[in-house]
């Protein structure tokens, strides 16, 4: 996010637009690591994810003479970045394993209340055991459940801007976003 004296994300894609590839620099780094997170935690490899952050960023550069600030660069980048992530799911043979994990409306919820394999030694710090017990649990939601959660909490994404990016209706995503909220209160020990 631009802070008031930050040029807005919309603003410096269209500078980068114009040949201003110093303003291309500010929005790399102001969105690299939300976008590498949302990436290497919708992905099973740390190496696929890596490819398709790349595959992003360069279909940034290589559509922005067509870009038009019509909607939040944010929307765009992540729409972008969701439809790699369909491509890749879908050459790969593996889409019906990705959008149907558990099934996106499922309500076994047991499936994820198991001890994580790699839980950490007593040695360790409990926020330690949490994060690795949250991104055991992420990985258990259903692909479609990740996808919202992971736009709202590494891309500030708000559920109409989610909508627009993954070209869902907002109710879809508020539903998926809900479940996805029960299932990690879930696995992580919570009582709803």
């Amino acid at each position: 996010m631009a802070t008031p004296y930050e040029p807005a994300d919309e603003k410096l894609m269209l500078s980068y637009k114009d040949g201003d590839s110093a303003a291309f620099e500010q929005l790399y780094l102001r969105h690299k690591g939300p976008l590498y997170r949302y990436m290497l935690r919708s992905c099973d490899s740390k190496d696929i994810a890596e490819e398709l952050f790349q595959d992003v960023w360069a279909s940034i550069i290589k559509s922005r003479s067509s870009y038009k600030a019509s909607a939040l660069f944010t929307t765009w980048l992540y729409r972008i970045a969701s439809n790699r992530l369909t491509d890749h799911y879908r050459k790969s043979g593996k889409w019906d394993q990705y959008i149907d994990r558990a099934g996106e409306e499922a309500s076994d919820e047991n499936n994820c209340a198991v001890a994580a394999p790699y839980e950490q030694p007593e040695h360790q710090t409990a926020i330690n055991q949490q994060i690795q017990r949250l991104l055991f649990c992420l990985e258990q939601l259903p692909a479609l459940q990740r996808q919202v959660f992971l736009l709202r909490e590494e891309a500030g994404l708000k559920l109409e801007e989610i909508a627009n990016a993954i070209e869902a209706n907002k109710e879809a995503v508020k539903s998926r976003m809900r479940y996805a909220i029960n299932k990690l209160r879930h696995c992580m020990g919570e009582v709803s």
